[in-house]
């Protein structure tokens, strides 16, 4: 990988990951269309460690407080109903589901789940949703002629039930093409959760799981000759200081903006890449790398 090469990546890593739009399917279509090699799952995981520190600085008080509450729930019962330290145990509940399918579909995932074909549907089909789930939340905002608006919940009022919901939405974002924020905010936002609350949740459930990936894939690239560690390293910092100030725009953005544009992109681009690969234009494996 050369140094141009990780610039440009660790730019789409870091606008992408906190957007509906999904980073995975971003960085596998820019190096698709660039004709550079997939820079595969291992990669995007490293570089997600870059990203998931800027959601640790930008939530670092909200963080402080649920640490702080959950360690001590440890030891006293009292704490326990600490909305502090449940919010603790919920995202521990929450990222169970992406943990056991995370290594139990391993394989898939590094290979068949970055075809191009199942990239582009989970673009459509996953924008499709993401726009009806900000309808409803939309219209319940709002209300109506006939009807007035319908209060949505806030985190304080997350449960189990719920929490688990959100953690198998968040686990469906291992396939490419899927976008772990859109998964998991559109899945808050049909179970009621302000949009707000839905994103912040998310945020901080994926907290867990892209530091463990990262950290497991970084193990394992320790051992591989064949890993540009200098690109990859500077690809990460890149994504760091990019995706630091998409989230601090993205947290406005959704008090006041639909995600409409981001439903039409989804499927807009969704539907060029089927296009492409129908054509022969694009092959579904480009940029795949040599075996």
């Amino acid at each position: 990988m050369s140094w141009f090469e990780s610039l440009i990546l660790g730019l789409v890593q870091g606008l992408t990951e906190f957007l509906p739009v999904s980073s995975s399917a971003h960085l596998r279509l820019t190096a698709a269309f660039s004709g550079w090699e997939d820079p595969g799952a291992a990669f995007t995981a490293i570089t997600q460690i870059g990203t998931e520190a800027a959601v640790l600085i930008y939530f670092r008080k909200d963080i402080g407080r649920i640490l702080s509450a959950w360690t001590r729930s440890l030891t006293n019962k009292e704490m326990r109903r600490d909305p502090d330290a449940r919010m603790g145990w919920l995202v521990i509940v929450g990222s169970i589901p992406i943990g056991v399918l995370g290594v139990t579909l391993k394989d898939q995932i590094e290979g068949p789940f970055r075809d191009l074909r199942i990239t582009a549907t989970m673009l459509v089909v996953v924008g499709v949703i993401i726009g009806i789930a900000d309808r409803m939340a939309a219209r319940d905002e709002s209300g109506g002629r006939h009807r007035a608006p319908k209060q949505r919940k806030e985190l304080t009022d997350l449960n189990v039930r719920d929490g688990l919901i959100y953690g198998l939405c968040q686990a469906a974002a291992l396939i490419p093409g899927v976008s772990r924020s859109g998964a998991t905010i559109s899945g808050g936002l049909f179970m009621g959760y302000r949009r707000e609350a839905a994103a912040r949740y998310s945020f901080l459930l994926a907290i867990p799981a892209v530091l463990a990936s990262g950290l497991f894939e970084l193990n394992g690239a320790m051992e591989d000759d064949h890993v540009s560690w200098g690109p990859t390293i500077f690809a990460t910092v890149i994504a760091f200081g990019v995706g630091y100030a998409v989230i601090a725009w993205f947290m406005k953005f959704i008090s006041t903006k639909s995600f409409m544009p981001f439903v039409y992109y989804r499927v807009a681009l969704g539907l060029v890449i089927i296009v492409l690969v129908s054509m022969g234009v694009l092959s579904p494996d480009a940029g795949e790398p040599a075996h």
